[in-house]
């Protein structure tokens, strides 16, 4: 044994991965190593693609070879020597897995627990048989309701949906579903044919007449006489429902445009035969204390225990011994694993919930909760800003759980930006100085004091400030957006008043219903005063209640920016997205070369066939699959990464070709496009908000999901437009380095000053700070929010009581003292 593996440091030499510039570096075992320096500098690419990777890598190694191509791995990272690195476990931030059955109790395995409860110590119907396990399962044959599959929602058509005007009559298309042209007429036809008056407001049919008009799934034939005056014969039509009509088209049509006609009549309900809940009845017949298991899966994590408790002393299980037995067991696991939760600050969270609609921070606490219950020891943590999406007074029992992590003998590298956090570490690692090329060497490795004196270091002006921060006075409102009785979620018959011509940060604790207001409440009010759609599907049906609205008037554009992908194949990239990369293909259409051989600006798209190299198919790299090791990619053979065959890449402007000009940064490109103003504004407002080291041509698919809003906000910013509109931001500080921070709070003060109006929901004290008003939801997550706290300037909210007030009133008295 090397003398590196038992002096408690993990030796790493000559990291090369992606950005990092041949980096040699010993970092400390049995502690808290926080990773920080700016967004892009490198600080990932040490912590998870060099020193987990390699963890990884050799944890696979003893493997057996077959097994791991099963196993998802990560490939050999670029680095010369790492000594002295155990096991590691990497918990990333992840957005929730794009699948409906993924729900809080299956990532934390806790709906196991439960089903094993009901199965063993349910109390069963009189003669009911008994139900293994996975009965109660929505996502097994054994368990899923047969008329929704176990997914607790149908998609069908509603009245109001189908027939919006109920004044129309059938002849003037009161039924919006039906076809149009020949086919409606002849349907018109049809119906007149078997005695209903078509003539009639639709609202003045029986009720019998409109239900079996719009759901029956009978289909008459009837004979259609010739019209007077016509010597064609007469011919027998067959009749279609409305909902019959709208789901043939799903399930047979063949023309796109037919079904997203169709789709607009049909909206997501709650399975009618098993509430929503998945299972079969057999499965809902069995309760325990007295609750279904749909029930308690309904029940807020921080009732559950308490739920589980009363069942098991209430005795509500079998009268056997054997029955109490294991109900007293499997109730004592989960109450355990639902306490770590709580003590993370997610006890508003039900089991139930879905996945998808979990931010990034409560996916990652979740799953430190199921790695702190499962007792490793000696293992390295790799854990990606576990504080993300955090209020600061959820912070803090984050930090305890991470020092019982510690305390068990485990090891924590933290990739980290929030300062708070930083300060907590025993050791600090910071990466720097700049980002992408400017970054990749380590500007200091040692206790977080030392940093103080490291003046090259951006983190160490953050987090030991030499002279105090300004702040700006805060604007007086143009006027205001008011909201009366909004029920959504649990935003209870609340009211807010939304200033106008301001910047206005939501807050509130984790759970609070900040992102319920503004990014679902506020779109959807201000979306219905547009008349324009939600371009996510699931948006377009959301149940929110209002009852008074007063302001939207004001408002001429909606604009949402939040982080999810800008695309989600790596053939979207920075240049495609932004729209700078069609100036480009223009410009190099217009080069004489290109016109001589008669090239247009699609020639100069590698998404396009012509151009582009059909090797590769303008991606630029190629699958390689090997036996017992995992797939991996490489530069295609035949234009090696370039994209483009070789005839078009003999066509250059200002001697550089289509290819070089997508490997070049957003801070070269500004350099070499100055001249060309239309390219210029899309990369200037890039580097704005601080984006200048990333690659044009760099795959969506490769981008964080911060960068992936600065994208979409500097696509906004480079538009010239005029007018009032309403900018909603779901945290922008995310995964941001307090440098890039302060970057982004410029921009969208500029977008303030152009006379717009901007909400963004927020954590950071910082941000916070900078705007001019704050409304705080409160006071507590899930049931417990939900309500307006307080409402003012920065300032004023300090003053105030509350979580919120205690957290900002210490960053402002820290920041209005000079070091």
């Amino acid at each position: 044994m090397t003398r590196d593996n038992v002096d408690g440091w993990v030796r790493v030499r000559d990291a090369r991965e992606h950005n990092l510039k041949n980096v040699d570096i010993d970092i400390p075992r049995d502690c808290m190593v926080a990773f920080t320096g700016v967004s892009g500098s490198g600080k990932s690419s040490l912590a998870f693609g060099t020193l987990y990777a390699e963890a990884q890598r050799r944890y696979f190694e003893s493997v057996a070879p077959y097994a791991r191509r099963l196993l998802n791995q990560v490939g050999a990272p670029e680095v010369g020597e790492i000594t002295g690195l155990p096991p590691a476990v990497a918990l990333q931030q992840r957005r929730g897995a794009p699948s409906s059955r993924s729900t809080v109790g299956t990532i934390t395995t806790l709906s196991n627990l439960l089903r094993m409860l009901y199965s063993r110590a349910g109390t069963y119907p009189s003669g009911a048989t008994h139900l293994a396990a996975e009965a109660f399962s929505p996502n097994t044959a054994a368990g899923a309701c047969p008329r929704c599959q176990g997914l607790g929602v149908v998609h069908d058509v509603t009245e109001d949906l189908l027939v919006p005007d109920t004044s129309l009559s059938i002849r003037d298309g009161a039924i919006a579903a039906w076809p149009g042209a020949w086919q409606g007429a002849n349907l018109r036809s049809i119906v007149n044919g078997l005695g209903i008056n078509i003539n009639k407001p639709w609202r003045a049919l029986s009720r019998a007449d409109r239900d079996w008009l719009l759901y029956t799934d009978e289909q008459p034939s009837v004979l259609i006489k010739p019209e007077d005056g016509r010597i064609d014969h007469g011919y027998y039509g067959k009749f279609w429902s409305a909902r019959k009509h709208i789901m043939h088209v799903l399930s047979e049509s063949q023309s796109e445009r037919m079904r997203e006609r169709a789709l607009r009549f049909v909206q997501s309900i709650a399975c009618p035969d098993c509430g929503g809940s998945g299972l079969r009845p057999e499965a809902l017949a069995v309760t325990f204390a007295g609750r279904t298991i749909a029930e308690m899966n309904a029940v807020p994590l921080a009732d559950l225990a308490a739920e589980l408790r009363s069942g098991v002393e209430a005795g509500a299980v079998a009268s056997a011994e054997e029955g109490n037995e294991a109900a007293s067991r499997i109730a004592a696991d989960v109450i355990a694993r639902v306490d770590v939760l709580l003590d993370l600050g997610l006890g508003y969270l039900s089991l139930g919930r879905s996945s998808t609609t979990l931010s990034p921070g409560e996916s990652q606490r979740m799953r430190i909760a199921t790695q702190l219950r499962s007792g490793l020891f000696g293992v390295v943590y790799v854990l990606d800003e576990p504080s993300a999406g955090l209020h600061p007074a959820d912070a803090q029992p984050l930090l305890d759980v991470l020092d019982r992590l510690i305390a068990s003998g485990n090891s924590l590298f933290v990739v980290e930006h929030d300062l708070d956090v930083v300060r907590r570490a025993d050791w600090v690692v910071d990466i720097g100085p700049g980002a992408g090329d400017g970054g990749g060497h380590v500007i200091y490795s040692g206790p977080v004091d030392g940093l103080r004196e490291v003046e090259e270091s951006i983190t160490g002006r953050y987090l030991f400030p030499r002279s105090a921060t300004v702040i700006h006075e805060p604007r007086t409102p143009q006027g205001w957006l008011r909201l009366h009785g909004v029920t959504r979620h649990n935003l209870r018959d609340t009211s807010v008043e939304v200033p106008l011509g301001v910047m206005t940060a939501v807050t509130g604790v984790s759970g609070s219903g900040k992102s319920t207001l503004v990014t679902q409440v506020l779109a959807h009010v201000v979306r219905g005063h547009l008349g324009t759609a939600s371009e996510e599907p699931d948006e377009a049906v959301l149940e929110v209640d209002v009852e008074g609205v007063s302001g939207v008037e004001t408002f001429d554009r909606l604009v949402v920016v939040d982080q999810r992908p800008i695309g989600r194949t790596p053939r979207s990239n920075l240049a495609t997205y932004t729209g700078m990369f069609d100036v480009v293909r223009k410009l190099f259409a217009a080069t004489d070369e290109a016109k001589a051989r008669g090239y247009t600006a699609s020639r100069f798209s590698f998404n396009v066939a012509g151009g582009r190299c059909e090797t590769c198919q303008g991606e630029g790299f190629v699958s390689v699959e090997l036996m017992f090791l995992p797939g991996t990619y490489a530069p295609c053979h035949t234009c090696h990464g370039a994209r483009y065959n070789a005839e078009t890449l003999e066509v250059t402007y200002r001697d550089t070709t289509i290819a070089d000009v997508l490997a070049m940064t957003v801070d070269a490109a500004a350099a070499f496009f100055a001249e060309v103003t239309t390219a210029s504004r899309s990369l200037e407002t890039l580097r704005d908000v601080g984006l200048g080291y990333l690659r044009l041509g760099q795959p969506a698919t490769e981008l964080s999901g911060g960068e992936a809003q600065r994208i979409k906000l500097a696509t906004e910013l480079q538009r010239a437009r005029r007018g009032h509109a309403l900018y909603l931001l779901d945290e922008p500080s995310s995964g941001l380095h307090p440098a890039d921070t302060r970057l982004l709070l410029d921009q969208l003060q500029r977008l303030v000053d152009a006379g717009n109006t901007v909400v963004v929901v927020e954590h950071d004290l910082a941000a916070i700070a900078d705007c001019d008003w704050v409304i705080d939801l409160g006071p507590g997550g899930g049931n417990a929010g939900g309500q307006v706290v307080a409402s003012g300037t920065p300032r004023s909210i300090a003053r105030g009581e509350g979580a919120t007030a205690t957290y900002l009133a210490a960053w402002l008295a820290r920041h209005d003292e000079p070091a």
